[in-house]
This record gives structure tokens, sequence and C-alpha cells, in this order.
């Protein structure tokens, strides 16, 4: 629900008694973070009613006061569902919209909810709940996308494509293999989110603005009662930092780091000088101009929204760099980088599961690709160890080979074995065994290899790791 605010009367701000003149309505707009941070609201409802339990709780208001307080929230609530609530901008953020609705419903029971809290703390909870719901949601989607990944590898245990150093042909390994990779990036990621959120799972609720309060509050009580795991033990620092953000939209720009790198990759599979894949139609777009175009738009726009998400990464620690404790105004700029990393990076989650799931592979271009560039060279020069030439000369002895097919225009194992042997005496006609793609990536089977028998065990060890969780 997008928030539309509106105008209510000069000086209605919680502060209005000390101003002898109304804020200029450039200034209101400026400095308003209605128009973004309203997505707070049920983050704020949820802290403003366990702070009136703690204080009926400590007798610092009543039972009435607090019944009052539950009904009118209970009402708002009901309206900000509908859609139906009025964000003012004059009230300038969603807490004191939703305080000066809760006195306008309630009375002076309404007044009494702010009693030993400020805004300061008020806020630093709502985005702590925020950003840890952000967690789990983020969380949950990394599950989905290694299972979508591990699906696709479990089809292509077999499947040889060329692995690549520097773009160019490397080695034969499976696709299921490369996949697999991702699927440990994206594990890592998961573990990096959920070892965040332990650290966003603190509770501010109590620090007021910055020094604590005068009332006899029970911090504990709220933290426990917002499912926090702990307090924040100094209130300067609780009010005042966002580092738990920070490290959000850092373990996020991570996330779509890796993401971007499966994009990229993507990307050039489905060029017709690689031809790899197919996406599927529903993720690609034509060209205005060129009929025969097939555009994978989505894997694109990763790349240029991982850019999206690093550049709030540095906006939030740049925001952050200058202030002195405790709290500033700065800190309202902290939500929409936030917002927008959350929204960014779920949605390309949620499509990238389906994304990777819709996939063509063309085994064939595959395999035919990975016969090219001398993909086998490095097994010819272990073959030649294993027969006791020292690598070093081994290395010599294959690079010598390679130039040699190289002219022919022919690939390592076309070479005959009279052709073979001049480069070193200890080859035997079973040297070509050890020439093929499958060869290749079969002897490869010690955990962290391509062998297909491996990647089948790390299919095992990655479902039941996810299973775990």
């Amino acid at each position: 629900m997008q928030a539309t605010p509106t105008n209510a009367s000069p000086q209605s701000g919680g502060w209005s008694g000390r101003f002898d003149e109304p804020v200029a309505e450039i200034v209101k707009r400026y400095t308003s973070s209605i128009p973004f941070d309203y997505r707070l609201a049920e983050y704020d409802i949820a802290g403003s009613l366990a702070h009136a339990r703690m204080l009926a709780a400590c007798h610092v208001i009543s039972a009435q006061d607090l019944s009052d307080i539950e009904r009118g929230m209970a009402a708002i609530t009901g309206e900000i569902q509908a859609g139906k609530f009025e964000w003012l901008l004059d009230l300038e953020d969603v807490h004191f919209n939703i305080e000066k609705k809760l006195t306008a419903l309630v009375g002076d029971a309404g007044k009494r909810l702010h009693t030993g809290r400020s805004r300061n703390d008020q806020v630093a909870t709502d985005v702590r709940l925020y950003t840890r719901a952000a967690c789990d949601e983020i969380a949950k989607l990394l599950v989905a996308l290694q299972r979508s990944f591990i699906a696709v590898a479990e089809q292509h245990a077999d499947t040889i494509l060329p692995g690549f150093t520097h773009l160019q042909v490397a080695m034969p390994v499976t696709l299921g293999h490369h996949l697999l990779a991702y699927v440990e990036m994206f594990a890592r990621d998961y573990e990096r989110i959920i070892d965040c959120r332990k650290r966003v799972n603190r509770s501010p609720l109590g620090a007021a603005a910055l020094a604590g309060t005068t009332f006899p509050i029970d911090r504990e009580m709220t933290a426990k009662a917002l499912g926090f795991e702990a307090v924040c033990r100094n209130s300067l620092d609780a009010v005042s930092d966002r580092d738990f953000a920070i490290e959000f939209l850092s373990a996020c720009t991570i996330t779509m780091m890796h993401l971007s790198r499966i994009s990229e990759e993507l990307i050039l599979w489905m060029s017709p000088r690689f031809g790899f894949i197919d996406i599927a139609d529903r993720f690609c777009t034509g060209s205005s101009i060129m009929p025969q175009k097939k555009n994978p738009d989505v894997a694109e726009l990763v790349r240029g929204k991982m850019a999206r998400v690093q550049g709030h990464l540095v906006a939030l620690t740049t925001l952050m760099k200058g202030q002195p404790l405790t709290y500033n105004k700065d800190n309202q700029e902290d939500k929409e980088p936030l917002f927008d990393t959350v929204d960014t990076i779920t949605q390309t989650l949620i499509i990238y599961a389906d994304m990777i799931g819709g996939i063509r592979v063309k085994a064939d271009r595959m395999r035919a690709a990975a016969s090219e560039g001398f993909a086998t060279a490095t097994d010819l020069a272990d073959y030649l160890v294993r027969k006791g030439v020292p690598f070093r000369d081994s290395h010599e002895c294959v690079a010598r080979a390679v130039k040699a097919a190289e002219v022919k225009g022919v690939d390592l194992a076309d070479l005959s074995l009279a052709e073979l042997q001049s480069f070193s005496n200890v080859i035997t006609d079973d040297v070509f065994a050890s020439l093929t793609l499958e060869g290749s990536v079969a002897a490869r089977k010690h955990i962290g290899g391509t062998a297909p028998e491996r990647v089948r065990e790390e299919i095992k060890f990655a479902k039941a790791r996810l299973g775990a969780l």
C-alpha cells in the first residue's frame, strides 16, 4: 500500500509549543519521511503495544490506559490493512501519524503511550524488527534458490562443458559440478544472513532519546515480547548506530554479486557464440527493430541491480561515518536504501529460482565446446607424471604437443600414438583413455572434484544440509 500523505494544520508536530512560526512547506516536504517510512507501521504498532504492556506491568500507566491503547491500535491496524488510513505529511513520520490517530481515538491514554520512550529508540526498534523480518524472508528464498540449482545439477551430473580460466578453455567439467559451485555460494549467503540476524535481533527500546529514562521500565520484558534475543547494552549506541543495517546490506550485496556472476554466465551461454543454453521466453524480451532478437533481460537486470544494492551499501556506510553520538537527522536517510534493497533482493531471488529451473541445456553444444581448446592437456601432463616424468618436464612436453596439434588443426586426442611418443618415450597406447572428456572428468572424483559420481555425492550432501535447516 503506497502512502499518499496529505497536509494537516500548521504546527501539528510533537514539538509545536517550542516554535513561533510554522514549518515552511518546502522544508516540511524535505524533512518528512512518511512517503516511505509508512512501511514500518506494523512494526511500530507492535513495538508500541509491547511498550504499553510493559508500562502497565510496571504501574507507569493504568490498566484502563492499556486497554484503551490496545483497542485504538486494533482499529488503526484495521484501517492500515484496509488502505483507509490517512497519512498526514504535517505529522512527518509513521510514528507521529499513528500516535496522533491513537490519541484521536482513545484520548489521554494515547498521549501516555510515549512515556519513557523517544522517537529515537522507537525508530531504531522499528528498523530492527523490519530488518529481522527481511532476514527471515531472504533466508527462506535462498533455500528455495539452492533447491532449484540442485535440481538442475542433478539432471546434468554427466553433462560435460568446458571449464574456463581467463575465459579461455581450461579443463572439462560437468554442468552439475558447475552449478553446485553456486549452491556453495548461496549456502554461505544463507549463513551470512542468519548470522547477521543475531546482531539485528537486539532491542534498543527503553534507551529513549539517548540516556535512558527515569521511569521504572523493564527492558527485558519488551525485548522478550518482541522476540528479541537481547537488549542493546548501551543507550547511546542503541539509538545512534545502524551497523546492523550496514551488515545486512553487505550480506545482500554479496548475494547479489553471486547472482550477477551466474547472470553473466547465462548471458554468455545464451549467445550464439556459445549456444550452451536457452532461457525460457517468460524471462526474455525482443527488440523493437530486430525481429530475430531474444534478449536475456532478466539476467542483464540482475547485473544492473547488483550495482544498485552495492550503491545502497556505500550510501549507508557513508551516511554513518561522519556522525557524532548520538542520534542525528541524517539517519532518516537509512530507510530508503534499506527498503529498496529488501525489495530488490527478494524479487530477484524469487525470479531466479524460477528462471534457473526453466533453462534448456544444449548438452551437445557444451560437449563440442569442451572438445576445443585442448581441454585435456592437463590430463596428458598428469599421465606423464604417473609414468615417472617430473611435472615441470611433463608440462613442457605437453606444451610442445599442444603446439603441434594446433599447427595441424586437431585436438590432442587426434594425434597418433607415434606423434605423441615423439614428445615423450614413456607414452603408450593407454594414453588415449586420459585424453577423452569422460575420462578427464571421471578421474577427478575426490571431494570437490567434477566427476559425475562425486557430483551425485555432493548433491546428497547439499540436500542433507538444506534438510537440516
